[in-house]
C-alpha cells in the first residue's frame, strides 16, 4: 500500500510547484488543480483498502438479505395457475456458483462474491426451484440454455431415466468436473416438443444419448444437459431430482431477436399442460471484461444497460413491451454487456412463449435478473 501514496504524494508536489508557477497564466489555471483532482483519485482509488471495497458492496444495491426479502415477496405474489404456468427468464449462473476459492487474483473478488455460492443468484436460485415446484406441481420441465444452439433446426433432448451431464467449460479445478445432477428425461414430452415447433412451421427433431451435442471439459464430445442446466437446477432442485423429467431444448445460433422469439412462441400451449418452460441466460455476459460482472466493479455503460432492460420488460402494453426489448439490441451498453448475444437471447425465448399477459422482474440481481412472462 505505500508505494502508490508515495507516487501519489511525490508527484502531487511536483504538480504543485508547476501550478504556483504557472497560475499567472488564465490558460492553465484551472488545468493544473484539474489533473490535481484526477490523478488524485486515480491513485487514491487504486489504493483503497478492503474495508471500503466492502462497504460499497453492501451500499450499492447488493445486500443479499435485502434483495431476498424483495424475491420472496414477489415469489409470493406469483398466481398459483397450474392451469397456464408463467414463463421464466432466469440468471443461470457459471461454475463459480460452486466454489469460494479465488484462483484469478484479488481482481476477481468482487465477482466470486456476486456469483459465488454465498453470493445472491445462489441464494436466490435455492428459493426459485421450491417456490415453482410449489405453485405450479408441473408434469415436466422444458428448459432452453445460452449453451445449446442449432442452426435452422430445433433438437431436443430424448435421453429417457437418466440425462447424461455436458460439462462444457474448461480450464477448471478437477472438483468442477466431478459435479453430480441426477435426473430423468421423458419422450413423450420430448415428442411433443417437436410436434409443437413442426405445427408452427419449424424444423425440429429428437437427439438421443447416442448423438454427441458438444465439447466436454473433460476431453471429449458428448450428449447431456449443459452447465446452463445442471448447475443453476443444482441449486434450485439439489443434486438428484428425478420426480420431474427435464428436456433441454436448443436455440437459434443466428441469435436473432425475432427467431428466438418466435420459437419461444411455438411452445407456449406447453403452458396449458402443466408444463414449466424455463429460460437460461444473463443480463450481463462479457467475458472480456470480468469486472462487468459485480455491481460494484461494473462500469456505469454496464448498469445503464442492465437499467434498461428492466425498464423494458416492464413495460405493461405487450406489443410496447416487445418493441422495447427487441431495441435493446441498439443500447450504448448492449456490445459493452454483450460481445455476443448468446446469453442474451434466451430472454427472448422466454418472452415469445409468454408473449401475451403481463410480465414482472422477480428478483433483480443485477446482471442475473429473473423475469416472469405470462402472468
Amino acid at each position: 500500500m505505500r508505494a502508490p501514496r508515495l507516487v501519489l504524494a511525490t508527484t502531487l508536489f511536483i504538480l504543485s510547484v508547476i501550478s504556483a508557477l504557472l497560475l499567472s497564466s488564465s490558460a492553465v489555471r484551472g488545468t493544473i488543480p484539474s489533473l490535481l483532482s484526477r490523478l488524485s483519485t486515480r491513485f487514491c482509488s487504486s489504493a483503497t483498502p478492503a474495508s471500503a471495497s466492502q462497504a460499497t458492496l453492501t451500499s450499492d444495491m447488493t445486500d443479499v438479505k435485502a434483495l431476498q426479502e424483495k424475491w420472496r415477496k414477489n415469489l409470493d405474489e406469483l398466481p398459483s395457475t397450474p392451469e397456464k404456468i408463467p414463463v421464466f427468464f432466469f440468471g443461470h449462473g457459471s461454475p463459480i456458483l460452486e466454489t469460494n476459492s479465488n484462483n484469478r487474483g484479488p481482481g476477481f473478488d468482487a465477482v466470486l462474491a456476486w456469483g459465488g455460492p454465498k453470493g445472491p443468484l445462489a441464494t436466490f436460485l435455492k428459493d426459485f426451484g421450491p417456490a415453482l415446484l410449489k405453485k405450479y406441481q408441473p408434469k415436466g420441465i422444458v428448459v432452453f440454455s445460452a449453451h445449446w444452439e442449432t442452426q435452422t433446426e430445433r433438437l431436443v433432448t430424448d435421453y429417457g431415466d437418466d440425462n447424461p451431464l455436458l460439462m462444457d467449460y474448461y480450464g477448471f479445478d478437477p472438483e468442477f468436473y466431478q459435479l453430480k445432477f441426477k435426473s430423468k428425461g421423458d419422450s413423450t414430452l420430448a415428442k411433443r416438443v417437436v410436434e409443437l415447433y413442426k405445427e408452427a412451421g419449424q424444423r425440429a427433431r429428437l437427439t438421443p444419448k447416442t448423438e454427441n451435442r458438444g465439447s466436454d471439459g473433460r476431453g471429449f464430445a458428448g450428449p447431456g444437459l449443459d452447465h446452463g442446466v445442471f448447475i443453476p437446477f443444482r441449486k434450485m432442485f439439489g443434486e438428484e431430482f428425478t420426480d420431474i423429467p427435464i428436456v433441454q431444448v436448443s436455440i437459434d445460433s443466428s441469435l436473432s431477436p425475432e427467431k428466438n422469439w418466435a420459437l419461444g412462441k411455438a411452445v407456449t400451449k406447453l403452458r396449458e399442460e402443466n408444463i414449466l418452460v424455463l429460460s437460461g441466460g444473463l443480463i450481463i455476459h462479457n467475458l472480456r471484461d470480468f469486472q462487468s460482472f459485480a455491481p460494484q466493479s461494473a462500469k456505469p455503460l454496464h448498469k445503464e444497460f442492465d437499467k434498461a432492460i428492466i425498464d423494458a420488460v416492464s413495460v405493461a402494453d405487450a406489443t410496447e413491451r416487445k418493441k422495447a426489448m427487441v431495441n435493446l439490441t441498439k443500447h450504448p451498453g448492449f456490445r459493452a454487456a454483450h460481445p455476443r448475444e448468446d446469453h442474451f437471447v434466451p430472454l427472448y425465448v422466454a418472452a415469445g412463449a409468454g408473449e401475451e399477459g403481463d410480465s414482472k422482474v422477480i428478483a433483480d440481481i443485477y446482471g442475473s435478473e429473473t423475469v416472469a412472462f405470462g402472468l
